[in-house]
């Protein structure tokens, strides 16, 4: 790449919106960018911004703002006849997994396209067309119909979108995982079928999306709404007129009939908004692979020997990497994940000790805690407030205490479950014991120096 001459042209005085033109030109003749390639080259905005996130983190390859370039292969995608050894693999990615769209499709961004389809419907409040006008009037800046979603999309918030899509779609995932586990397409079509359907899911979602954060319910009984959706792509239009609102409303409306009965009025409501998804895990995980400093990984509470006991000695590394993850700096939070192996020879003996197969995700293995609440024979709520009470009754800083106390989530993850530990950014140097620990790549170091704890206190 350094020795490849590249021919540049330069525009001098020209607007943004003339570069933004002739971008479109040259990328509309000769080898073509996709629809929306074009669309979120072009367009730097709420709405194109919380588009690119959400994709990111469905697709696995969410990563810092600024990542060194041979950390490029770990958040890079792989597809099936490509194989360049990236981590990512494009048949692991929820839209391909299940078969909403092609391996091919995430390279032309179309998980995008699709986002930014139930974006426009849900937070702009109307089902729009499904069209290339249609998005490319969302995209256009200055045209009435971005202005009336950027309007939307201010007032609704662009987090609360991401929450209740990451959601919706774990939901759906749910139902498809429930008693025999099976894939989307396989679930909602009579006959076999390789064809992509972005359509049908956009669908799907809205409905899911309406029943519960619209009207407040929940799933009651999984397995029924499973049987419900079995094989409901030929019970809704699928043809050419299916892409008009008024189509749309009527197969999303035909949707919520089949499945409503298996659903009851949330009590009390879920958590929806600021807490892990499966995709939040799944991308946490792969990130921990890159910005080790951010992220450290325990496969649970319990001793791998076969004398198994509580692991005191987990639990006080895991109060250091807490203390060290808040000296990180302003701007910098981390994220402590129970329930994850980053050895390979763990994951071996939990699978032996446990019976539990665990889930790959990059290169990692997750094994989840759900294994040790079953072996020590507490709910996994009890788990968790094991976990909760070792940080309650901490010498951390107060401060920080109990911001972590109140960031802490459990997510059934598959069945496995999953505890995340997220260390807010802090703006003042944090103790354990009177001490000051720090993270070095990813292992947590002990400021045991007058200099050292200098150069902590100086990132504040």
């Amino acid at each position: 790449m350094l020795n490849y001459n590249l021919a540049t042209s330069y525009m001098r005085g020209a607007s943004e919106g003339e570069i933004n033109d002739v971008f479109d030109r040259i990328n509309t003749y000769g080898h073509r960018l996709s629809d929306q390639e074009r669309r979120q080259a072009g367009v730097q905005n709420d709405f194109s911004n919380m588009v690119r996130d959400i994709a990111c983190t469905l697709r696995g390859d969410a990563s810092a703002e600024v990542l060194p370039l041979r950390s490029m292969p770990s958040i890079s995608i792989d597809l099936p006849m490509t194989k360049h050894g990236y981590d990512v693999q494009a048949d692991e990615v929820m839209w391909v997994e299940h078969g909403i769209l092609r391996s091919t499709d995430l390279r032309d961004s179309m998980d995008e396209q699709c986002i930014a389809d139930l974006a426009a419907c849900v937070v702009g409040g109307t089902l729009i067309d499904r069209s290339k006008d249609a998005l490319d009037a969302v995209y256009t800046e200055g045209s009435p119909e971005e202005v009336r979603i950027s309007n939307a999309l201010t007032i609704y918030g662009a987090d609360n979108f991401a929450d209740e899509l990451k959601y919706c779609i774990d939901e759906i995932l749910k139902v498809c995982a429930s008693t025999a586990p099976i894939k989307l397409r396989e679930l909602i079509f009579k006959k076999s079928q390789t064809n992509a359907f972005p359509s049908v899911f956009a669908v799907l979602f809205i409905a899911f999306h309406e029943l519960i954060v619209g009207d407040g319910l929940v799933i009651s009984d999984y397995d029924g709404v499973k049987s419900s959706m079995r094989d409901i792509a030929e019970r809704i239009e699928r043809g050419r007129k299916a892409t008009s609102p008024d189509e749309r409303r009527k197969n999303v409306d035909a949707v919520k009939g089949l499945i409503r009965s298996c659903f009851i009025v949330a009590s009390p409501k879920p958590k929806i908004y600021a807490n892990h998804s499966t995709a939040d895990i799944d991308s946490a995980i792969r990130r921990s692979e890159v910005e080790l400093s951010d992220y450290e990984l325990k496969q649970g509470l319990l001793t791998l020997s076969d004398n198994r006991k509580i692991d005191d000695n987990v639990i006080n590394k895991v109060l250091r990497t807490i203390c060290a993850m808040a000296n990180n700096g302003p701007g910098r939070d981390g994220r402590v994940l129970i329930g994850v192996c980053d050895k390979d020879a763990d994951a071996v003996r939990v699978q032996k000790l446990d019976g539990v197969e665990p889930r790959k995700v990059g290169k990692r293995k997750v094994v989840g805690v759900s294994r040790e609440s079953a072996f020590l024979k507490i709910s996994p709520e009890q788990y968790l407030a094991k976990w909760k009470d070792s940080i309650k009754h901490s010498t951390l800083t107060p401060s920080v205490r109990d911001s972590v106390l109140s960031h802490v989530d459990f997510n059934s993850y598959f069945g496995l479950g999953i505890i995340v530990i997220s260390i807010p950014s802090q703006n003042e140097l944090c103790y354990l014991d009177g001490n000051v620990y720090w993270r070095s790549a990813d292992s947590t170091e002990l400021a045991d120096t007058p200099q050292k704890i200098v150069n902590v206190a100086k990132r504040f």
